[in-house]
């Protein structure tokens, strides 16, 4: 009985290694170390960052992951977002969602604009189609087209230039973690895991910072 007990306490021993083995996440493998870290927007929390871009597909269908996800986090975590902008075409959408970051809508008009053009496949390229859109969100529209143009909008599109090239993301939806860990759904598999791999993430910060997650 006693060897039999032993056997039966290495198989479960195995077993829990097994899945604690099965939770953790290897850099090179399902992220990626960044050679160079870059500054993150308030330092005393954990920065969750996204780069993403309105024409993107696949950035459409992680948002709706991303904030379900983002509604489950602790307040030592900071979610932030930076639209990508791969060529000068680019612009008007980058533009769009400095803007509206600026005007204070963007919590509104996020995923408006996703589904605006990748359901109604319509196209927001202008000044004004975009003072147009922000209208239906209680924004006047010289006010939406003086912001579009403003110079605080251009410094915004230019630290995200640099925030992008610091991260040496190549395609999105991509997530960084501290500024540091950039995990992609190829790397991780898909959409979910990359979530998942982000969770992983997060707890080896606070391990690395010493603290733990706040109380409810």
């Amino acid at each position: 009985m006693r060897i039999l007990a032993a056997l039966l306490g290495l198989v479960f021993s195995l077993s829990a290694c097994a899945q604690e083995a099965s939770s953790e996440y290897l850099e090179g493998k399902e992220y990626v170390l960044l050679e160079q870290p870059v500054r993150t927007a308030d330092p005393s929390k954990i920065e969750v960052a996204e780069v993403f871009a309105y024409s993107c597909p696949h950035c459409f269908d992680f948002e709706p992951l991303l904030q379900a996800w983002e509604k489950k986090q602790d307040k030592d975590v900071a979610v932030v977002q930076t639209h990508a902008m791969w060529n000068p075409q680019m612009e008007p959408l980058v533009r769009g969602y400095y803007t509206s970051l600026a005007l204070g809508i963007k919590d509104k008009t996020h995923m408006a604009v996703f589904k605006s053009m990748h359901l109604e496949h319509k196209q927001i390229l202008t000044p004004e189609q975009w003072a147009d859109f922000f209208s239906g969100y209680g924004i006047d529209k010289a006010k939406a087209l003086s912001t579009y143009n403003s110079f605080g909008v251009t410094s915004q599109i230019k630290q995200a230039e640099a925030r992008v090239r610091g991260y040496k993301v190549t395609s999105t939806p991509e997530m960084v973690v501290e500024g540091k860990y950039r995990v992609s759904s190829r790397l991780a598999g898909g959409h979910a895991e990359m979530l998942k791999v982000v969770d992983f993430l997060v707890a080896k910060s606070r391990a690395e910072r010493g603290t733990k997650a706040p109380a409810q």
